[in-house]
């Protein structure tokens, strides 16, 4: 079971905002439109606002509140980077966003402990047999990391 397409950030944004209202959260957006404002456009000359191709990039910054702290950076490039409690993940498909933060709130994401190589990993389970895992760096586990820890 495939996640629903999400063509554009303005969508993503959309569909994250379903998500925190149907988790009780609170979200705050900033959006980032044109080359010049854009992360990864940093060949785009001064005052260029298109891109080459006259398409007019769109990038979002979410912020949502509550335990965990997860913030999403949602790139006109079809991909996001999520933070969740400062673990990072990276290029996570725009079509995904919606269904991992569901995940984090709703309780199906827990951290898991390894001996070698030594670390912790939190693993966010979606639907549909996909997975995200990232190393927590320094092996610092907050609170709320700490209470999703699976032996």
């Amino acid at each position: 079971m495939g996640q629903p397409h999400l063509p554009t950030t303005e969508s993503c944004v959309r569909a994250i905002r379903e998500v925190a209202v149907a988790c009780g959260l609170d979200l705050t957006v900033t959006d980032d439109i044109g080359a010049d404002q854009t992360s990864r456009r940093t060949s785009a000359g001064v005052f260029s606002v298109l891109d080459p191709d006259g398409t007019l990039p769109h990038e979002a910054y979410v912020e949502l509140t509550g335990s965990p702290s997860v913030s999403v950076r949602v790139f006109p490039d079809g991909d996001a980077r999520i933070v969740v409690d400062g673990v990072e993940f990276d290029d996570v498909p725009r079509d995904s966003v919606p269904a991992f933060i569901r995940s984090v709130h709703g309780g199906l994401a827990y951290v898991k402990g390894r001996f070698f190589p030594p670390g912790w990993w939190l693993v966010v389970p979606l639907p549909g047999d996909e997975t995200y895992k990232e190393l927590v760096l320094n092996g610092a586990l907050t609170p709320w990391l700490s209470s999703k820890v699976r032996s």
